[in-house]
């Protein structure tokens, strides 16, 4: 029976191992963590957002640039096979109003446990705190006969181990969240595209009198950069804004580029000038923006903080205001990493073409999404393309 190796114990390589182990390839899992699946835990303290439930060009167009190659492994493995998965493992699902897919339990650990479970029942081998340092093949061409077999080496409680298996899969995760396992260190052994934040925060340094604010939601607000333009929530945190809203810009917002607020995005230019123009005698212009066009506390000290010296006609200012920032925080607070392997270094099983028979899945692959459901549902698949494909060429 040919021998299936996973290196990581998340999403993308416990998919994999599932579908090697369904192949009929005897399959180890090899975590570095003394638990699997962390950030999948770690995304069920907010309710684990499985996919979202569209239509998938519209789901694929979130992918940007690396959809045409995501496109068949999402074909494969989209928002409503997501689901069905989820379901199989005994996951009673409900969707958003906003058509996010979640577990009606809003965490992971069910999800995690019965898939356990479920692989441990197929024969695969789950092995944690094996952390993967070296490798002793040299790189070799795609002719490579089944001499060329990569041995990887590991530190584990028992002392050094080493694996010679007919197949890898890679699935270690991009450079967020170090804690949980996603540290990027396995990127010295490659050549890749730098690691960038994604899904990540807006630093901005506030004077003191934002101190107030702080934890403080910005909600009915319209987020603009570059061409793009985001309608979601965001937060006021010590450090600058968080928050969807600001994630969804995030790939723009880390090269510079200027962030504008509308605070008002439902009401036109002309209308606020109206609305503003009616303004009750003795009236502060707190209370006047309070009780003219509803801004809240958070808001107006927003434009305080940005806007001053308020002109005249402050409608304009009110509908694009200028938020300075520092760029994006620390890679360390992002939600996920862009960079990592270069989709073009791959062949179309995901592969590596100077590794034949080492393939690789998940964060570690050189694509971003925001949040929403379609980071988890593209490591899913890509795990799944990556495991049929590695069973394929176990078994040739």
């Amino acid at each position: 029976m040919a021998v299936g190796l996973v290196i990581g114990g998340g999403p993308a390589g416990l998919m994999a191992a599932e579908a090697m182990a369904d192949a009929g390839v005897k399959v180890i899992v090899a975590e570095a963590k003394p638990s699997l699946g962390r950030k999948l835990l770690m995304a069920g303290k907010s309710g684990l957002n499985l996919t979202k439930d569209e239509p998938l060009p519209a789901f694929l167009d979130a992918y940007r640039e690396a959809a045409p190659t995501l496109t068949p492994m999402l074909d494969a493995f989209g928002p409503d096979a997501a689901q069905a998965w989820a379901q199989g493992l005994g996951q009673e699902l409900f969707t958003g109003t906003t058509g996010r897919v979640f577990p009606k339990v809003m965490k992971a650990s069910p999800l995690l446990r019965a898939w356990q479970a479920r692989l441990r029942d197929k024969g695969v081998d789950l092995r944690t705190r094996w952390r993967w340092t070296d490798w002793s093949s040299p790189e070799s061409s795609p002719n490579s006969g089944p001499d060329s077999r990569t041995t990887l080496h590991f530190d584990t409680p028992d002392g050094p181990q080493e694996i010679t298996p007919d197949v890898t899969v890679l699935a270690l995760g991009g450079a967020s969240w170090p804690r949980l396992g996603s540290d990027g260190t396995w990127a010295r052994h490659f050549d890749i595209a730098p690691f960038r934040p994604a899904n990540v925060g807006l630093s901005i340094r506030w004077s003191d009198h934002m101190q107030a604010q702080f934890g403080q939601p910005l909600k009915s607000i319209a987020l603009s950069a570059g061409d793009e333009v985001s309608r979601g929530e965001c937060t006021i945190t010590r450090c600058g804004l968080e928050g969807a809203g600001i994630y969804a810009l995030s790939h723009i917002l880390r090269d510079g580029t200027a962030l504008h607020m509308d605070l008002v995005p439902d009401i036109p230019l002309d209308r606020l000038r109206a609305k503003l123009a009616k303004r009750r005698r003795g009236d502060s212009l707190a209370s006047h923006l309070r009780r003219a066009i509803r801004l809240d506390p958070a808001k107006r000290a927003l434009l305080m903080e940005f806007g001053r010296p308020l002109p005249d006609d402050i409608a304009p200012l009110l509908k694009a205001l200028t938020i300075p920032h520092d760029g994006a925080m620390p890679m360390e607070q992002a939600i996920s990493t862009a960079g990592g392997l270069r989709l073009s270094d791959l062949d179309e099983g995901l592969m590596l073409r100077t590794r034949p028979g080492t393939f690789a899945a998940g964060e570690m692959l050189d694509w971003e999404a925001p949040t929403g459901g379609y980071l988890l549902t593209a490591c899913l698949a890509t795990g799944l393309w990556a495991g049929r494909a590695a069973a394929r060429y176990a078994q040739r």
